[in-house]
């Protein structure tokens, strides 16, 4: 043997060694080759099924690459997955598949071919499906992402007109709307006596209208938000908090109201801004219970948009927090609407800055009656979120779930029914102070 050969067989087995010799050297090729490499290893399924779409996740140690394509009649969509071999955690992924998922009757699961594993998704209707992946952040490693979108989405304004039941009998027969749903006296008052020669003209009628609210619970699906010590999770506290206000704005007169996420799935941040503005939302109300580096921070706060910077340190750290959700919550950034993109830009107006501080101010009296505030006036900065650059738009830290004792309030039926009535109460008491009027939405 040349010393050439020894130097390359000196870290492999002596078993191995052995073979080499045998074969000439050959086998060394193989061995080293990547059709025997060490295939990637699936670390978890999840699956999200949403009205809006159903997200289907892979966690991998390693980015894997997938080819997809559309097959009708049945309509199902295939998957293949290179550098893996099935195995017991991605067959899970067929257990997974509820039979209440709006767009996914089955999942099939099998090796293809050697180092391809093979996805067919039997589906209910017609999808426009975005597979992509995530590089690792937070405490997620490489994902694999199946997002399934209907090809015909629902109308969000009939969706919600259906919801509510919103008949021309039940308008007739509502009752006599309150001073927040009424035009300024100023602008309904009759014109002047007509002089007796002259027809008198008919009192103007005041303008009444429906008043809709679009509520925002944080986070959701892939992205938890803050955890508390106690292992609760603020994407499902803030659900249950935003779901006992909808209530409440359910039970008042010529209102109506819009969850941007009524289960645990991910809406990205320009899509939680977009479902609002579908609407046609009157105000916009972000709900959150976030987390801070130290256990011993607590109070509630109110939060509106700021275009000069951030009025406190703790507000600037929030506001990076919370416009960092995208990345946690995964977003196709390949395919990011741009005219979504754009209304995050520099749309927002000194109007709707305005608007936005006079319901944060009334909304915080009205939670400072119930818990502490972090701070005793309203704070600003440049959450992506309350960037409608037409609705005005506030965010709640109902409190912080890092303190142990505020994730008890948090956790706490009680607590939960108080911040609902509080929200619901600082809400009435903007409108009696500033009417809605008819205005021309943005497109």
């Amino acid at each position: 043997m040349s010393r050439s050969t020894e130097i390359r067989t000196k870290s492999v087995s002596s078993k191995v060694r052995r073979t080499i010799l045998k074969a000439g050297g050959t086998l060394l090729l193989s061995v080293f080759s990547p059709l025997n490499a060490h295939a990637a290893q699936i670390l978890a399924v999840r699956v999200w099924p949403s009205e809006d779409y159903t997200r289907v996740t892979l966690e991998n140690d390693t980015d894997l690459k997938a080819t997809h394509f559309l097959v009708k009649d049945p309509n199902r969509l295939v998957i293949d997955i290179e550098g893996l071999e099935l195995n017991a955690t991605l067959k899970q992924l067929v257990a997974k598949i509820q039979g209440d998922d709006p767009y996914i009757k089955q999942v099939r699961v099998g090796q293809n071919r050697p180092n391809v594993v093979r996805l067919v998704f039997d589906l209910k209707e017609e999808v426009n499906p975005q597979v992509f992946s995530l590089p690792p952040v937070a405490g997620y490693q490489n994902r694999l992402i199946f997002d399934l979108y209907p090809v015909n989405p629902p109308d969000p304004i009939a969706a919600l007109i259906s919801k509510g039941d919103w008949s021309q009998q039940d308008q007739q027969s509502a009752p006599k709307p309150t001073v927040a749903q009424t035009v300024p006296d100023s602008v309904s008052k009759p014109q002047p006596s007509a002089p007796a020669n002259e027809v008198t003209q008919e009192k103007s009628p005041q303008v009444v209208r429906m008043l809709t609210i679009a509520l925002d619970p944080g986070h959701g699906g892939e992205d938890p938000g803050a955890i508390g010590r106690g292992g609760n999770r603020e994407k499902d506290v803030v659900l249950s908090i935003a779901k006992r206000i909808k209530a409440k704005i359910e039970e008042q007169p010529n209102m109506r109201v819009m969850l941007t996420r009524d289960a645990d799935f991910f809406v990205p941040l320009p899509m939680r801004v977009q479902k609002a503005r579908k609407v046609q939302a009157d105000l916009f109300v972000s709900i959150h219970a976030d987390g801070f580096i130290e256990p011993t921070a607590r109070g509630s706060s109110v939060f509106a948009l700021s275009e000069k910077g951030a009025s406190s340190t703790t507000a600037r750290w929030l506001a990076n927090k919370e416009n960092s959700a995208d990345l946690i919550g995964g977003v196709n950034i390949k395919s990011h609407d741009q005219q979504l993109a754009g209304v995050l830009l520099d749309l927002s107006t000194t109007a709707q800055i305005n608007d936005s501080m006079k319901l944060a101010k009334a909304v915080l009296g009205e939670i400072g009656g119930i818990n502490k505030l972090h701070k005793g006036a309203v704070e600003q900065a440049g959450f992506a979120v309350l960037k409608a650059p037409d609705i005005p738009s506030i965010l709640i830290e109902t409190a912080f779930i890092s303190n142990p004792e505020e994730e008890a309030k948090l956790t706490d039926d009680a607590y939960q029914d108080q911040m609902a009535d509080a929200v619901m109460k600082g809400i009435k008491k903007y409108f009696a102070k500033n009417p809605p009027l008819a205005r021309n939405r943005m497109t």
